[in-house]
């Protein structure tokens, strides 16, 4: 989280010192195509946010920068999809929850191995939402590189393979524009990276099945 410098200067906070961790659980995951599906309970607030997705291939633990993307099995796209009131103000103090929900977590559209991408560090990334471009940038503006964020993580702590790391979004996020722009049933999102693809998925409201 909050690893672009613009993206830090748009949501009028410091650059931090080290990288913001928070958690998805795997019930956010959804791929290309499928719905991202906005909560009943947070209807007004749900955002956008592309992200470099970085997969691990190996067990990884108390790697050095140097070593960090010899433990990476490959990169995707993803959707940081964000509800702003439960992140900021409903959370507790975290972003797990605002970041949490069903559908929250898309990923796609394949996963590109990493001899493909020899710098994940300069890669244009951004968003459009129903055609418009909302965010364009560069991952080169990242605070903290992959291989920073691989070996902070990795200190002490056992990476899995299959872990997937989200790496943080540009600016141009809806909760920072005037006026705001939430997403919205019958919105279409796409999260676009260089030499990995795009990922597309459509809006929706919240099935009223349970399940």
């Amino acid at each position: 989280g909050l690893n672009y410098k613009k993206h830090a200067k748009e949501s009028n906070m410091p650059e931090p010192a080290f990288p913001v961790v928070f958690t998805k659980p795997p019930s956010s995951v959804i791929g290309d195509g499928e719905p991202i599906a906005i909560p009943r309970v947070c209807v007004d607030e749900v955002d956008y946010e592309c992200e470099l997705a970085v997969v691990i291939g190996k067990l990884c633990k108390n790697v050095s920068e140097d070593q960090a993307l010899d433990y990476v099995q490959g990169y995707m796209c993803a959707n940081d999809v964000s509800a702003r009131f439960q992140q900021l103000k409903h959370g507790g103090g975290q972003w797990c929850r605002g970041k949490g929900f069903d559908t929250f977590c898309p990923l796609g559209p394949r996963l590109v191995p990493a001899s493909q991408i020899p710098d994940p560090n300069n890669l244009s990334i951004s968003t459009t939402v129903n055609g418009q471009v909302l965010q364009q940038s560069n991952t080169k503006d990242m605070i903290f590189s992959v291989q920073q964020i691989i070996a902070f993580l990795s200190q002490s702590t056992t990476l899995l393979p299959g872990t997937v790391i989200l790496t943080g979004t540009p600016e141009g996020v809806g909760f920072a524009r005037k006026p705001q722009i939430t997403l919205k049933p019958g919105d279409k999102v796409t999260i676009a990276i260089e030499k990995i693809g795009e990922l597309t998925n459509p809006v929706i409201a919240e099935p009223t099945s349970s399940l």
